[in-house]
């Protein structure tokens, strides 16, 4: 092909419209509906299912109830991220005692001296927050920030999940329009069903080979 003929079918495709997308129907979504009561208990059976575990408290006891799963659970570190309302409630309720499991803030890029160390060798559980959750499939939305950046749920074998129980959504569809996604859509939003799994050609389950073996959700029931 010379160089005029493939320039004149470039033109042609670049001037061709492309055929309009077909209406959707999203019908079949809005029509799934539950009351606000039924949402969480259905959320937590589903989430059960795949071993996800919950860890019920209230608005004012969390942080002292996430402090109290690590020292039952023997365990000693927990790395979190700075900055953010539920971060402060965290750092208060460490300095309200000491000894016990250590509250590491996540401040260092990865990159910095013996960060990446820190985070694979050291850390026992990592925590954040989610912008909550789904009732119809069962799962977490996790927006990771600079703030709270992906690897807080990813690298260390405990991933601690604080839960809102009112900002239970009924579909993913819902929560996408509640939230305006359209208008600003996350970098790396996640729906986190439980913890991490993988099977191989056998069919043997294994936990936590690509993330977290255990994943807790810390489940805040405020009065309404």
């Amino acid at each position: 092909m010379n160089e005029g003929a493939r320039e004149r079918i470039l033109r042609r495709l670049s001037a061709a419209r492309p055929p309009a997308a077909p209406p959707s129907d999203f019908d079949v979504l809005a029509k799934k509906e539950w009351p606000r009561p039924a949402r969480y208990p259905r959320l937590r059976f589903q989430m059960e299912s795949v071993r996800a575990e919950f860890l019920e408290t209230t608005e004012a006891a969390w942080p002292a109830s996430v402090r109290k799963f690590l020292a039952t659970e023997k365990l000693s570190t927990m790395l979190y991220g700075p900055g953010t309302a539920a971060a402060e409630r965290l750092e208060a309720e460490w300095r309200l005692s000491e000894g016990g499991p250590r509250l590491v803030p996540y401040d260092r890029p990865i990159e910095t001296g013996d960060s990446k160390r820190q985070l694979f060798d050291e850390m026992d559980a990592g925590f954040t927050t989610t912008r909550g959750g789904i009732a119809d499939t069962g799962g977490l939305i996790l927006w990771p920030t600079p703030q709270e950046p992906r690897l807080l749920s990813l690298v260390p074998p405990v991933h601690i999940a604080l839960l809102d129980t009112r900002t239970i959504y009924n579909t993913f569809w819902e929560a996408m329009r509640s939230e305006g996604w359209a208008s600003g859509m996350p970098a790396n939003a996640l729906l986190v069903s439980g913890p991490s799994k993988t099977a191989d050609i056998e069919q043997t389950l294994a936990y936590g080979v690509h993330g977290p073996k255990r994943l807790i959700v810390v489940a805040v029931h405020r009065e309404t």
